[in-house]
C-alpha cells in the first residue's frame, strides 16, 4: 500500500508543497525564493507548509545550474511602525539596492520583531536559500548573529564601527568613537561642560562608543540616557533632562530624536541655543528644514549602502577568498543654529 506521507516516500518536493497548500507549483517557487507574484497569506501557507514537512532546497540541482537566488537579504530589527521616520534606512536601503543593480540583484527586506526574530530569520532564508547573502547592521558585543551566520555558512557585510575582529564577517566601518569626539568636541569648544547623550538601545556597539567618548571629552559632567529610537522615547528624557539639573548641550543618535528634544525645549519654554544647544549623530533634510535648523553629523549613508552591496557582491565572487573590512564615507561636522556658547 502506498502512503500518502510525501515525507514516507522520499524527499518532499515542490509539487507535494504545492498540493498540499492548494496553490501552483510557480506559486510556490516565488514564496520558497521570496519573489513577488504571491500574496503575504499564500505566501505564509505555502512556508507554513514548508516548514512542517522540514523541506529542504535541492542544493545539487542548483549548483549544476550554477544558479543563485540573485536576493541579498536586509532583516531591520526595529519598530515597523517608526522604521519609516528615519531617513537613515530610506537612504540605506536605496544605496544597497544601488549596488545592487549591476548585477540585476534584488533586496529582500524583514523587519524583526526582535534579536530572536532576527536570528530566524536567517535560518529561514538559509534553509530555503531565498538570499546569496546578507547585510548586518547595529552589531553588539559578543554578538550572537555571527556565530549563528558561520554555522549557517551564509555570506555577511556587517556595518559597524571599526574591521572586523577574527571570524567575524568583513565590515563596511564607520569609525564611532572619531565621529563621536568630533561632535562632542566641538560642543566643548563652544564652552559646554554639562553635555547629555541621547541615546539608542543600549546593547549597541555604536552606542557604547559614543557614551565613552562623551565621557572622556566630558568627564564626570556629561549624562547618558539610553531611551531608544522612538521620538515619544526621546521627548521623555528630554523633558526629564529639562527638569533637573539641566545640562547646556544634549545630543541625539539620530535627527528624530533631536526633533522630538527640540519640540519639548519649545514646549517648556527653554530657548535653543540660548539656553541648550542641541545637536544629532544623524543628518537629514529635517535637520535643516526645523527652526532652529540642527547642527549633525553628516555622512553619505546612500554611499555606505552601496558599498556595502559591492563588498558582499564581491565576497559571493570569490567565497573562498577572504574579504577584507573596507572603511566607509567619513562624516563631517555640519554647524547649524541649534548650537552656541552656553548661556548666549
Amino acid at each position: 500500500m502506498t502512503s500518502s506521507n510525501p515525507t514516507a516516500r522520499g524527499r518532499v518536493t515542490i509539487a507535494d508543497i504545492a498540493r498540499q497548500a492548494g496553490v501552483s507549483p510557480g506559486a510556490v517557487s516565488f514564496a520558497l525564493n521570496g519573489r513577488p507574484g504571491v500574496s503575504d497569506a499564500t505566501r505564509e501557507r505555502i512556508l507554513a507548509v514548508a516548514r512542517a514537512n522540514n523541506w529542504q532546497p535541492n542544493t545539487a540541482a542548483r549548483a549544476l545550474v550554477g544558479a543563485r537566488a540573485g536576493v541579498v537579504g536586509l532583516a531591520i530589527n526595529r519598530p515597523a511602525r517608526t522604521l519609516g521616520s528615519e531617513a537613515f534606512f530610506a537612504d540605506l536601503i536605496s544605496g544597497v539596492q544601488a549596488g545592487l543593480a549591476p548585477t540585476r540583484t534584488a533586496t529582500h527586506l524583514r523587519i524583526a520583531r526582535g534579536l530572536e526574530d532576527e536570528l530566524q530569520i536567517y535560518r529561514e532564508w538559509s534553509s530555503s536559500q531565498q538570499v546569496d547573502g546578507v547585510v548586518v547592521i547595529d552589531p553588539r558585543d559578543d554578538d550572537p548573529r555571527f556565530p549563528l551566520l558561520a554555522e549557517l555558512g551564509l555570506p555577511a557585510i556587517v556595518l559597524g564601527s571599526h574591521p572586523a575582529a577574527a571570524g567575524a564577517p568583513a565590515a563596511v566601518w564607520i569609525d564611532d568613537t572619531a565621529t563621536a569626539e568630533t561632535l562632542f568636541s566641538y560642543l566643548a569648544a563652544l564652552g559646554h561642560e554639562r553635555i547629555a547623550y541621547v541615546s539608542g538601545p543600549s546593547e549597541f556597539e555604536h552606542t557604547a562608543l559614543r557614551r565613552d567618548a562623551l565621557g572622556s571629552v566630558a568627564g564626570g559632567t556629561s549624562t547618558w540616557l539610553a531611551a531608544g529610537y522612538a521620538p515619544v522615547a526621546a521627548a521623555s528624557a528630554t523633558r526629564q533632562l529639562l527638569t533637573s539639573e539641566r545640562p547646556t548641550a544634549i545630543v541625539y543618535d539620530n535627527d528624530v530624536m533631536a526633533v522630538a528634544g527640540l519640540r519639548v525645549a519649545q514646549e517648556m519654554g527653554v530657548a535653543v541655543p540660548a539656553h541648550v544647544s542641541m545637536a544629532s549623530f544623524d543628518d537629514s533634510v529635517m535637520a535643516s528644514l526645523v527652526q532652529p535648523s540642527l547642527t549633525a553629523m553628516t555622512r553619505d549613508t546612500f554611499e555606505l549602502g552601496a558599498l556595502a552591496a559591492a563588498t558582499l557582491l564581491d565576497q559571493l565572487d570569490a567565497p573562498a577568498e577572504p574579504v577584507p573590512s573596507v572603511p566607509g564615507p567619513t562624516p563631517a561636522l555640519t554647524v547649524r543654529e541649534s548650537t552656541a556658547p552656553p548661556g548666549r
